[in-house]
């Protein structure tokens, strides 16, 4: 994969996990959440489409290159928020706290950056424009 991939790779990789994650602000407040606490209130089936999200940017992570140390920590972030996120009400306020997929995201720059230096640049550069 080169760089322009593993960019649109990352990009796509951000935008699910800030959808998942931080999409909503809470007005008054700096707090955030996603779409993830919201489809755990569904029973049942509202953790296991949460769970679908965070496996496919674990998919996309593993298509980029990451590392298997950093790929166990982010199947620990998913599995953990899954299993606490199966507990009724109190579950959903985990998943509005824990972010596991923004977890993931800072995982996987991280490995990007201590790979290739020069990404970090490239890539910054071209998420500073896409919030312009």
């Amino acid at each position: 994969m080169d760089a322009t991939q593993r960019l649109a790779t990352l990009n796509r990789i951000r935008k699910l996990s800030r959808l998942m994650d931080t999409s909503i602000g809470i007005p008054g407040t700096r707090f955030r959440f996603g779409l993830d606490p919201i489809l755990g209130l569904v029973p049942g089936a509202g953790d296991l489409v949460s769970t679908a999200f965070s496996a496919y940017i674990i998919y996309l992570a593993t298509r980029v290159g990451i590392s298997n140390q950093d790929l166990r920590q982010m199947i620990f972030n998913v599995a953990l928020e899954t299993v606490v996120g199966t507990v009724p009400l109190v579950g959903d306020l985990f998943d509005a706290v824990y972010k596991s997929n923004i977890r993931n995201l800072a995982i996987l720059e991280k490995h990007l950056t201590a790979v290739e230096p020069e990404f970090s640049k490239i890539a910054f550069e071209n998420e500073k424009s896409n919030l312009a």
